[in-house]
């Protein structure tokens, strides 16, 4: 495994969010069109996690985001984070992570 330098991970920012609207990609099975409340904005994600949680299970779910990810699109949609989660090798399992506690949204993860 490598290793990086603290300062090359201070340049992450990961915060805590609240997913406040969910949605099925119109032209993708496995991705969602997420929206995310960081305090003091709101960031869209598109995400395939389809297979893993329903619509109802995403929205509310205080969640942990990489903010600070470059913007991209994914089958025409704008994603400008990453919901963080824990998946096995094979994908037949991801879970988001999550903190212990309720949190604020924007909470900064150090």
């Amino acid at each position: 495994m490598d290793t990086i330098a603290y300062s090359d991970f201070a340049k992450l920012d990961i915060r805590t969010g609240k997913i406040i609207d969910v949605a099925r990609h119109q032209n993708a099975d496995k991705l969602y069109i997420v929206k995310i409340d960081i305090g003091e904005k709101t960031l869209q994600t598109v995400t395939s996690l389809v297979p893993y949680y329903t619509e109802e299970e995403l929205l509310g779910k205080q969640v942990v985001v990489l903010c600070n990810l470059a913007k991209a699109k994914m089958r025409e949609e704008t994603s400008e984070c990453m919901l963080l989660c824990a998946e096995t090798e094979d994908e037949s399992e991801s879970v988001l992570l999550t903190p212990e506690r309720l949190m604020p949204p924007g909470i900064k993860i150090v």
